[in-house]
């Protein structure tokens, strides 16, 4: 009696050991980690993003109202600062643009009576706070700057796709939640998505996004 007891303890042990392995190899084979909720290939609402933040190799037009000489086409330099007409070295870097016009018109208040200052981004490469960085097993690695309802899709059609040996499903995105100070990790299904059309593989993007994507090895 106590020999069968002992002999159905360890039948039910290897099963369960064999099923908690099945569910393991399961996770690793699906990718594991959070799923973010899906997104349409097109925005359903189209609607203004975070707004901008000046990052360094921007171009602005910084624009004076009736003193055209002393606005400027500029490119904001590596250390984060720019020059114009009776401003030097102004920082710009992390400003956003309403921000910057501000502090050009408290600089030019010394020179002329209630300077109205306007800045535009004309282009843009974005701080890394507000890139999406593609790296790992696609065509061509990049920093993507973000814009307003960018998707997985969207990023993934701009580094060219995956290399021929990218394991898409088990790619992953690294986000920093503001809310916690932490990171978080997502798991994607880049092999669904853009092998198979799975509209439900496509997700929205935030800024300073990190996709990761393994090689497969097999």
């Amino acid at each position: 009696m106590a020999r069968a007891c002992r002999s159905q303890f360890r039948g039910a042990r290897l099963i369960a050991g064999t099923a908690m392995l099945s569910i393991v190899l399961t996770g690793c084979a699906a990718g594991g980690g959070q799923q973010l909720p899906p997104a349409s290939f097109v925005a359903m609402q189209e609607g203004p993003g975070e707004e901008y933040v000046i990052g360094p190799l921007d171009e602005l037009t910084v624009f004076v109202w009736r003193n055209p000489e002393l606005g400027a086409q500029v490119q904001v330099r590596p250390d984060g600062r720019i020059t114009t007409p009776l401003i030097t070295d102004m920082p710009a870097v992390g400003k956003t643009p309403s921000m910057l016009a501000e502090d050009i018109k408290l600089q030019l208040s010394q020179y002329i009576q209630d300077p109205l200052v306007s800045v535009i981004v004309n282009k843009f490469a974005g701080t890394f706070s507000q890139q999406v960085r593609v790296v790992g097993a696609t065509e061509k690695p990049a920093s993507i700057p973000y814009r307003a309802n960018m998707t997985l899709l969207d990023a993934m059609i701009a580094v060219g796709g995956l290399s021929e040996y990218a394991a898409g499903n088990r790619a992953r995105l690294i986000r920093f939640d503001k809310e916690t100070g932490r990171q978080r990790e997502f798991a994607l299904r880049l092999g669904d998505l853009l092998k198979k059309g799975e509209s439900k593989a496509n997700v929205m993007l935030r800024p300073g996004d990190v996709i990761i994507i393994p090689e497969s090895m097999f």
